[in-house]
């Protein structure tokens, strides 16, 4: 099996009925603690603004396209940017027809070059829940490592479940 590779790229007003389509889908919703849908005007807000700094927005989505066929697979994001501590949170969606395809896992090391690289941080983190095996498998691929444990951290249903906290360090 080939290792597919990802180009990310900025939120472009095409990207509209894409957005509105995955963040309206609640089987894409179980990394947020709470969900409403978003309306068109929102996304396009979202769109029109994604061209601010990180420094002035504090976060940054990439769209994540297949380089073999020029694909929008996903989207990975990077939030709560803290220039001081040189760090931000990592998110990731991959489109479920694209899944298990090591999309996902080419996404993160992209995102993490970049981060690393253009940005200059020194970790990036990722909060996912101990019952999503699937996340936790794809960020250590990546290269990232369970550091700590958050208990019922997360509320699903009428249950809490724990959080693992996974992150990784720019090492030089």
């Amino acid at each position: 099996m080939s290792v597919e590779t990802i180009r990310l790229r900025a939120c472009e007003p095409e990207d509209l009925e894409l957005l509105y389509r995955w963040e309206n889908d609640p089987a894409y919703w179980c990394g947020d603690e709470l969900r409403t849908p978003y309306s068109r005007y929102v996304l396009k807000q979202f769109i029109l603004r994604a061209g601010q700094s990180v420094y002035e927005s504090r976060q940054m989505r990439f769209m994540a396209v297949r380089e073999a066929d020029g694909l929008t697979v996903g989207v990975v994001d990077l939030y709560d940017f803290d220039p001081h501590n040189s760090r931000a949170g990592v998110g990731i969606l991959i489109d479920q027809p694209c899944q298990g395809r090591g999309l996902a896992t080419a996404s993160l090391l992209a995102v993490r070059r970049y981060a690393f690289d253009h940005l200059r941080l020194h970790q990036l983190y990722a909060h996912i829940a101990v019952t999503n095996g699937a996340s936790l498998r794809v960020f250590e691929k990546a290269g990232f490592t369970r550091t700590a444990l958050l208990r019922d951290w997360m509320k699903r249903g009428d249950a809490f479940v724990d959080v693992a906290v996974m992150q990784v360090l720019e090492r030089k």
